[in-house]
């Protein structure tokens, strides 16, 4: 008996949507980080807009080995993951590759351990769409544009709901 062909949508950066055969559509797990500091929080710069440090986890890494790894790579701050704040499914088609991926987002409360800001550590993509990592005041953030798949101000929120200001 033949399989059913399922289609799945997904997304590109910019929103377009594609639907893609579901035999076509790779798995990747990703982390990202949340680390809040005096009514602030730190962004990592990409594209025209924010999103927050983290990204692809790798097959020989656990979830906090790859948000430590993706954190400093594109903030040059070392950090401790604290507490799980929010797990979500994306499916979106990545911006250099253009592969169709179902993406489980992990988002991690941290507090930092050491460093200092830079782009010294970004990876062969990062250096063509992201700029230095800013600190956002947290009454800006409804205003900024974010470039990911989540709604980022609901899981600032339930970040602020599990830190003492």
């Amino acid at each position: 008996m033949a399989s059913k062909e399922i289609k799945i949508k997904c997304r590109d950066i910019k929103g377009k949507e594609y639907l893609v055969d579901s035999k076509k559509v790779a798995f990747r797990p990703s982390v990202y980080g949340i680390l809040i500091k005096q009514n602030k929080i730190l962004l990592s710069r990409q594209w025209d807009g924010y999103d927050f440090p983290g990204g692809g986890i790798k097959i020989n890494e656990t979830i906090r080995e790859a948000l430590k790894r993706e954190f400093l790579e594109e903030t040059g701050l070392r950090i401790k993951p604290k507490k799980l704040i929010e797990c979500q499914t994306s499916f979106f088609i990545t911006p250099f590759e253009e592969e169709a991926v179902n993406s489980i987002l992990i988002y991690f409360l941290c507090a930092k351990n050491s460093g200092r800001i830079s782009t010294r550590n970004f990876d062969k993509y990062e250096k063509k769409y992201a700029q230095k990592a800013e600190w956002i005041g947290l009454s800006e953030i409804e205003n900024i544009k974010f470039c990911n798949s989540v709604d980022s101000i609901e899981i600032i929120g339930k970040a602020l709901n599990n830190y003492k200001l």
